[in-house]
């Protein structure tokens, strides 16, 4: 699924950003709120064509960097730059779209005019059938707003973010209360705006999601880049692997938990599910006990667990 594209569902066109001049800017920013550093130092570029996942725990940043990047925040010290100059030109401009978990959808008006207000607004608009096409709710055009689902509401404010030709789209959360159709629809659509240059910005909590669609993936704790690389570099960065296997029998725990090398080990029922830093040596010591493993399965930790491990791995080091 990762390198899948899909169709084109409605064709687009767009100016990319020069190929020397980063789509997204953040040098040294930092935000506090009161005695709460949001966001620390942070320092990144985002680049025309990328699919960038924000991941992090809650409170790590992320809303915030959304916000500064959209100009709904000012930084305390450092720069944001989009498309080399502020974060409110290029939003004029009808170069960024945004899909916010804040703020709420006009009442009292169907999905068609609300849609339709976004487009008039646009500086380079689209026919609104098409924004309607590609957000998939062309069916629900004269349905009133407030007799949405949750997850039609969020397809039409996916709508609103892609009403015109922007050159960045940054969604928060993009996918909540969307069901696993909808979900897939909506991906292919973000897959076909990066095919044709433009960067898609990302947070969500979804990490197959993460793992699945984004070229990249970066990682914040306490508002501070922890990790920043494809999903295989940051699964290599975790520095461990999965260890599963059966046992017949009462399972006595306390030998398990002294093997070599191990980060973690959850037991349930007859199986024993092992994150180890050598697992060759876990492995090795774990047949040096005189136990039989079942079905024993050693592979690479996934997004998700990476994702625990490096976050828990900062957290010991705070402490």
């Amino acid at each position: 699924m990762h390198r899948a594209r899909a169709a084109t569902m409605v064709p687009m066109t767009t100016t990319a950003a020069p190929a020397t001049t980063p789509v997204v800017g953040f040098d040294q920013v930092s935000k506090s709120y009161g005695n709460v550093r949001a966001v620390d130092g942070l320092t990144l570029d985002l680049h025309p064509g990328e699919t960038v996942a924000l991941l992090g725990p809650n409170g790590a940043g992320k809303s915030t960097t959304l916000d500064l990047l959209l100009g709904l925040k000012h930084p305390d010290t450092g720069a944001v730059r989009v498309f080399g100059a502020g974060p409110r030109e290029a939003i004029v401009g009808g170069r960024v779209g945004a899909m916010l978990q804040s703020g709420g959808l006009m009442d009292e008006v169907t999905v068609g005019e609300l849609v339709k207000l976004a487009c008039d607004l646009h500086p380079k608009p689209y026919k609104v059938s098409d924004v309607l096409a590609r957000a998939g709710i062309s069916q629900i055009a004269d349905r009133k707003v407030n007799k949405l689902s949750g997850g039609q509401e969020q397809r039409v404010r996916f709508a609103l973010a892609t009403a015109g030709a922007n050159d960045l789209i940054v969604l928060d959360e993009p996918t909540t209360g969307m069901d696993v159709s909808a979900r897939q629809a909506f991906w292919a659509t973000m897959r076909e705006q990066a095919d044709q240059g433009r960067t898609v910005l990302f947070a969500t909590h979804y990490l197959e999601e993460a793992d699945a669609i984004a070229d990249r993936v970066l990682v914040l704790h306490r508002g501070r880049l922890l990790a920043d690389g494809t999903a295989a570099e940051i699964k290599a960065k975790a520095g461990a692997r999965r260890i599963a296997f059966d046992l017949e029998g009462p399972i006595d725990e306390a030998p398990l938990r002294a093997l070599p090398f191990l980060t973690s080990i959850d037991v349930s029922g007859h199986t024993v599910r092992i994150q180890s830093s050598d697992a060759d040596a876990t492995v090795h010591a774990l047949y040096g006990l005189g136990l039989y493993p079942r079905n024993l399965e050693v592979a690479g930790l996934g997004l998700e667990q990476a994702f625990v491990a490096i976050t828990a791995a900062e957290e010991a080091k705070s402490q």
